[in-house]
């Protein structure tokens, strides 16, 4: 009975035995699918974030950002298409007439978003009076780090290409730049006095009867100058007419004294202007500003030789005159004839106003300070009535020296200058000095004087009471509207 009791002890503690292996069996079953299914879902869902995102590629282990999608508005190359003038025939020796290759390589270049046209360093490239014409893609850049030569002979020139050289036309959003040259070579245009040049127009057909600007822009809008020099132009260096929205940065425009009419830059009918960080030394204007013009700031610029910064010559031939919003602030003039100066003909009708001239530094200047409104270019102008209104007009801190006189504010007797300020201005003689009255000439302005004044007596040149005579000025505005 005894052995009995322990065989059925042993046969029940195997069937407990085998029950629990079974039982282990299985849930060591159920734990390995379960580990097998949880990696399986993990390792799908990791595929599916690769396949997300940008395409193909999976997040690196930095975790860093996915890309930024596509611009919807086009494709950006990351590189500029270059188009080398040299790729089209160009020689490059100076001599040869490389006018060809040029239109050639602009043609191509104009039809290619964010192209770069190339004038390569180390090359000089002789280029006939010739049109640049857009509208091409945008973002095109004329990158300029060789030399541009004009034609040197005058009577090389064709009579229909004696406005500008080179003549840009209806481009947007366009830039030139790079460390090259543009050459105008006016030597032959110059050496013509102005007594000369008649008398040979007298016996020569083939003498013109005017001088061409270097770098004229036309219809043009957000046009970017920044970097080259212009140099030696038979007239202008660089004119922009009805254009809109430039820039003009590093820029170096040089030309001798003697050069007659030289103007470094020339704005006519052109809105939305920043010229800074210059240098221009010319025989005329470093800067002038014409009619149609407003929002214009000029600074830190360097001026002279040449005839400082002119608002002017307007309203010749009894012509509408419209000039506001002007800035000119930050700016060193050298030598020059005249610092700031406003300049109008007699019989001209419209408004210049909203004039700042502040931070002028100058040195051995003739007139620092000038409004003319007698202007004239010959030795007898007819006297006349009516003259272009000026207001608001301020000259601030103007400092340095002069060689004949401080200032010269000659306003019309029929229309005076209103609310015309002098403020913060210092003045001395230079070793140079000239000048006879210190004082110089001051006729017809209304406005208001600031301490500190040197020459002291600076404080009589404008008279108080702008508000009984605005009305008269205020009356010629309507015409600019």
């Amino acid at each position: 009975m005894k052995k009995n009791y322990r065989h059925t002890s042993f046969i029940f503690l195997f069937v407990l035995l085998l029950i629990f292996a079974t039982t282990f069996s299985i849930i060591s079953v159920d734990a390995r699918k379960h580990h097998h299914t949880k990696k399986s879902k993990i390792h799908h869902k990791h595929k599916k974030q690769q396949k997300n995102g940008d395409g193909n590629k999976a997040p690196n282990c930095t975790n860093s950002p996915s890309p930024a999608p596509s611009p919807s508005h086009g494709f950006y190359p990351t590189q500029s298409p270059i188009f080398n003038i040299l790729s089209f025939g160009a020689k490059g020796d100076g001599v040869s007439d490389d006018t060809k290759a040029l239109e050639a390589a602009w043609e191509a270049a104009c039809k290619v978003q964010g192209a770069t046209l190339e004038i390569p360093t180390e090359f000089q490239f002789l280029i006939n009076p010739i049109t640049l014409q857009g509208p091409c893609m945008p973002n095109f850049v004329f990158q300029v780090d060789g030399i541009i030569l004009a034609p040197p002979k005058v009577g090389s020139w064709p009579k229909s290409s004696l406005f500008q050289w080179l003549n840009v036309k209806w481009m947007y959003n366009f830039t030139i730049q790079g460390t090259g040259t543009l050459d105008g070579q006016g030597y032959n245009w110059w050496k013509l006095s102005q007594i000369d040049y008649f008398q040979v127009m007298k016996k020569s057909e083939n003498t013109p009867d005017r001088k061409p600007t270097v770098l004229r822009f036309y219809g043009s809008y957000n046009v970017t100058i920044r970097d080259i020099k212009i140099i030696n132009s038979p007239q202008c260096h660089l004119k922009f007419d009805n254009s809109k929205g430039v820039k003009i940065n590093n820029v170096t425009i040089s030309a001798p004294e003697i050069s007659p009419n030289t103007d470094g830059i020339h704005l006519q009918n052109t809105q939305d202007v920043e010229i800074h960080h210059s240098n221009i030394g010319t025989g005329d204007d470093c800067i002038s500003i014409q009619t149609g013009c407003s929002n214009i700031h000029v600074h830190h610029l360097n001026c002279g030789p040449g005839h400082g910064i002119s608002l002017g010559g307007l309203g010749k031939d009894k012509s509408v005159a419209c000039v506001s919003d002007i800035i000119v602030d930050n700016v060193n003039l050298q030598s020059t004839m005249y610092g700031a100066r406003i300049k109008t003909w007699q019989g001209g009708v419209g408004i210049v106003k909203n004039i700042s001239f502040t931070n002028i530094q100058v040195s051995n200047v003739k007139v620092p300070i000038m409004i003319d409104q007698y202007y004239c270019d010959k030795h007898v102008c007819k006297n006349q009535t009516g003259a272009v209104a000026i207001s608001n007009v301020k000259f601030n801190q103007i400092i340095g020296t002069y060689s004949t006189k401080p200032i010269h504010l000659a306003c019309s007797n029929s229309i005076p200058c209103t609310d015309v300020d002098l403020i913060d201005i210092q003045l001395k003689p230079s070793t140079n000095y000239r000048g006879i009255n210190q004082l110089g000439l001051c006729w017809n302005s209304y406005g208001k004087s600031q301490a500190p004044l040197l020459p002291s007596s600076m404080d009589y040149c404008v008279r108080r009471g702008s508000g009984l005579v605005r009305g008269i000025s205020r009356s010629h505005e309507h015409v600019c509207l």
